[in-house]
């Protein structure tokens, strides 16, 4: 590949800029905005829920186009700073927010998906560290030192080939997360038919036979209701907080690591994955930029090694998401700015615990009494608080029989995307610098079921930078 380089900023077709500042206060209507949470958790922005705002005529330059390249402005680690995703599409326009710097480039002389993979990369991440700044409580990256990054600039038509051949893996990917998706909303329907709106208990006292459900699952159901703390709950089930549930179960809420504990020269490129709060998406760990560090730091740190039915809090931020721990990340890290839930060994169904803390009640009940004036914050005893529905053992049973079988997909779905993303991972830097040509990436790819003429991003015709 050839070694021209120019600086970022020469390839754009209008200036780099900052996103909108709306406060938490004032979402909840209008069109969506690409928060900090979304670019750490997908690295391809594509038909996500996200919060909405409104904007004025005079704001409209703040809307995305498909092929943008954002970047994190800021983060809470030197890790994150810097991070880029691409903006693939949205069903409704989408704008940014004021910790993200878009910058979108002119498709006749570069490929935003090769300017994409480039900044995913080892050596465009040794680029943006060169102008990462590091303070007291977060890090950093300005626009005014992106644009003068010197990058590679091959011709187009050699970034056109390892655009395609590297979305090809993305798009499997995607399709699996797609997958994924669907599943926890047919679990979801599932826990919100039992659980909230109780409608095999309201048939029951109908006189009608619950829809959906066995003679033996629908006889484990009561009824009728009764008052509780909580409001009106089905007889014989119990309103209780999570520390009560964990201490009757044999388990325990804990905080993750302090920062004295993980210092910045223990994360490693292989190693122990340690999962903190950007890695928590959609109910489960992400590996898609999850940290590292090695078996020795690992085995220092055991108290906080991770099991399957583990439940991990972000402790500060987005303080309402959590990941429920799987068979997959046993041994895993619960990271820094974390809390670990540990519901016991007694405990029989973690897909209900899980979304029942995911449920509209309770992220709304984390948010209202986290603590902290700039951002909120949970500790143990904040989260031990959490008002929880305790359902009979048996009726914990029947549903985890029926659960297990979704949840049991999803982990496979995720292990496949994640031995995709190895994959890609692995080609990346040899692609981007050349070391690899696309007939070699053919071979790899074809050996895990893929062919790069799969996907084609989309390109203009090829021209060269002006002077």
């Amino acid at each position: 590949m050839s070694s021209e380089t120019a600086l970022f900023g020469s390839l754009f077709s209008t200036p780099q800029k900052n996103g909108l500042t709306r406060p938490k206060a004032v979402r909840g209507a209008g069109i969506p905005m690409v928060n900090m949470g979304e670019l750490f958790a997908h690295r391809r922005i594509k038909n996500l829920v996200m919060d909405l705002v409104t904007i004025s005529d005079a704001e409209a330059h703040f809307l995305l186009e498909p092929e943008d390249l954002l970047f994190a402005r800021q983060s809470l680690v030197l890790e994150g700073a810097g991070q880029c995703s691409i903006f693939v599409g949205n069903k409704r326009p989408t704008v940014f927010e004021s910790h993200l710097i878009r910058c979108r480039l002119n498709k006749s002389i570069s490929n935003p998906y090769f300017y994409f993979y480039f900044f995913r990369s080892p050596a465009g991440r040794k680029a943006i560290e060169t102008i990462a700044e590091q303070g007291a409580g977060a890090s950093g990256i300005r626009g005014s030192d992106l644009v003068k990054l010197p990058v590679p600039f091959p011709p187009k038509e050699q970034q056109d080939a390892v655009a395609t051949a590297l979305s090809a893996l993305d798009d499997r990917i995607f399709l699996l997360q797609e997958t994924n998706a669907t599943l926890e909303a047919i679990a979801q329907a599932l826990f919100k038919s039992w659980f909230v709106d109780f409608d095999p208990v309201r048939a029951k006292m109908e006189g009608r036979v619950p829809e959906g459900m066995d003679e033996d699952s629908a006889a484990l159901l009561p009824g009728g209701f009764e008052e509780s703390e909580l409001g009106l709950v089905p007889k014989g089930w119990q309103s209780i907080d999570l520390a009560e549930l964990t201490k009757r179960f044999g388990g325990s809420i804990q905080t993750g690591p302090f920062g004295s504990q993980l210092h910045a020269s223990d994360y490693i490129e292989s190693g122990v994955p340690v999962v903190m709060p950007k890695d928590i998406v959609n109910r489960r760990a992400s590996t898609e930029s999850v940290a590292r560090i090695g078996p020795a730091d690992a085995d220092r740190l055991a108290r906080h090694k991770l099991q399957a039915g583990d439940i991990v809090f972000s402790r500060r931020g987005d303080v309402e998401r959590h990941a429920l721990i799987t068979e997959r990340e046993i041994g895993w890290l619960c990271g820094t700015g974390c809390l670990l839930v540990r519901p016991g060994r007694q405990w029989n169904s973690p897909g209900f615990l899980s979304m029942l803390l995911d449920q509209a009640r309770a992220r709304t009940w984390l948010v209202q009494h986290a603590v902290g004036a700039t951002m909120p914050n949970l500790n143990t005893g904040i989260l031990g608080s959490v008002p929880v529905v305790l359902p009979t053992s048996d009726v914990l049973t029947a549903f985890e029989e029926l659960a297990s079988a979704t949840e049991e997909q999803r982990s496979r779905n995720s292990s496949t995307a994640e031995t995709l993303a190895t994959l890609r991972d692995t080609l990346l830097p040899r692609l981007i610098s050349g070391q690899l040509r696309l007939p070699e990436a053919q071979h790899e790819m074809a050996d895990a079921g893929l062919s790069v003429g799969q996907v084609i991003p989309r390109s203009a015709p090829s021209a060269r930078l002006p002077a």
